[in-house]
């Protein structure tokens, strides 16, 4: 039975999921498998062997925790199985390696598509169950990667993330009933926590960072859902030089027809803090579908935008229903509509797919903006309808109206402030 007057903005009931915030116990995930009797080490060398034994020799008896003791632990890519957890001590980091010749090449998902692509360093497929937790530290170890990529970019501006190649810091694919608490994951080389396909999963009080400087680290969204239903971020500190949320599905101009492409749906953060980011939750720039989307009780300290939507004129897109409400700090921009044409490509196709946004709610918000409305109106490429913005009271540099219709938003008991009016 959900609880009283908590629904999704189309009506749906929030399920009792949500609100189980409990985390196991180090003895409730299983067998003890620490990493340092398979013979890893804190010396400063590549440990992917010793690390993987003890994952498979815990899937061979039936399952257990992994865990890594105090010290700095470095490894290459690493394949969790069915019924193996992960426990990070107080005191321990679990380090990626440097160099991409630890991680392997495979059939991946990346940037709306499934291509072959680098692992992460934490990689699982198909699991239900699936816990990674303790106070200790997974840290991707990216620095090398974020200097290669902008030294490229200045050789090649339309670099891609495909063409300067780097691992992930977590992949999940097809998995169900996952659970982070507790762990900061941070430095990745590329995106913190990718999951695709995956449902019922849960971030509890976890840590995601980092750096815009002085070496910003280049794409390293702190989460990216990718075809996921069923989502819980709840109590974390969110600061990445990229999104911290993103809801990504898909990219090009037949996306919506493709078997491996989809929606997000269900998708609820509360209670958490932001750091610098781009986008405090971005739809796109992959994206098809997101539907059922909550962002409540959160602070920012600085972010680019709040609600970023990313309308890409080569790609079908769907936004509904998603609502913002209870949110304090500063954003650059409170809310960014416009076209989205990085790496821009019909292929064959010869109309600009008309996409949409629509169901989407602001409220209770008092923020100090750049910019209020970064939105333009472009009904040729999307239509957008019922936006309802309610109890903002914002102070921003410009954009004191929404530029959009009349007839597409409303206004109730909204103030926004400029240098003109205070």
């Amino acid at each position: 039975m959900a609880h009283t007057s908590e629904y999704f903005p189309d009506g749906t009931p929030v399920s009792e999921w949500f609100y189980d915030t409990s985390v196991p116990t180090l003895a409730e995930m299983g067998a003890p498998y620490s990493i340092t009797e398979y013979g890893a080490l804190d010396d400063g060398r590549i440990h992917t062997r010793e690390i993987q034994t003890a994952i498979d020799t815990a899937a061979q008896n039936g399952g257990g925790v992994i865990i890594v003791p105090p010290g700095t632990y470095l490894s290459g890519a690493l394949y969790f199985k069915q019924g193996v957890n992960l426990y990070v001590e107080r005191g321990a980091t679990l380090k990626g390696s440097d160099n991409l010749v630890d991680y392997d090449l495979t059939e991946t998902r990346c940037e709306g598509e499934t291509c072959l692509y680098y692992s992460a360093l934490i990689n699982a497929d198909g699991l239900d169950g699936f816990t990674i937790s303790g106070p200790g530290t997974i840290d991707g170890n990216g620095l090398r990667s974020w200097q290669a990529f902008w030294l490229r970019r200045r050789w090649n501006p339309q670099c891609t993330n495909k063409d300067e190649q780097r691992p992930r810091l977590v992949y999940l694919s097809h998995c169900r009933n996952v659970l982070f608490a507790g762990i900061t994951l941070q430095n990745s080389h590329f995106w913190t926590t990718h999951l695709y396909r995956c449902s019922r999963v849960k971030y509890l009080d976890c840590r995601i960072y980092s750096p815009a400087k002085p070496v910003p680290a280049p794409s390293t969204d702190a989460i990216d859902l990718d075809v996921c239903t069923d989502v819980l971020v709840k109590n974390c500190y969110l600061e990445v030089n990229d999104d911290s949320v993103v809801l990504k599905g898909g990219r090009g101009p037949w996306a919506d027809t493709l078997p491996e492409n989809g929606m997000n749906e269900r998708i609820l953060v509360e209670d958490c803090r932001y750091g610098f980011c781009h986008g405090c939750l971005t739809c796109g720039s992959d994206s098809v579908h997101n539907r059922n989307v909550v962002i409540r009780r959160l602070h920012i300290d600085h972010a680019r935008n709040l609600l970023w939507l990313k309308m890409r004129p080569d790609t079908p897109q769907h936004y509904e229903y998603i609502t913002m409400e209870d949110v304090t700090g500063h954003v650059a921009a409170f809310l960014n509509i416009k076209p989205w044409t990085q790496f821009y490509d019909l292929k064959d196709r010869k109309d600009i797919p008309l996409s949409y946004a629509d169901h989407i709610t602001m409220r209770n918000c008092t923020c100090t903006c750049d910019e209020a409305f970064a939105v333009e109106n472009n009904p040729a490429q999307y239509q957008l309808e019922h936006f309802a913005f309610e109890n903002l009271h914002l102070t921003a540099a410009q954009a004191a109206i929404c530029p959009l219709p009349a007839e597409v938003y409303t206004y109730t008991n909204c103030t926004v402030e400029t240098p003109e009016t205070i």
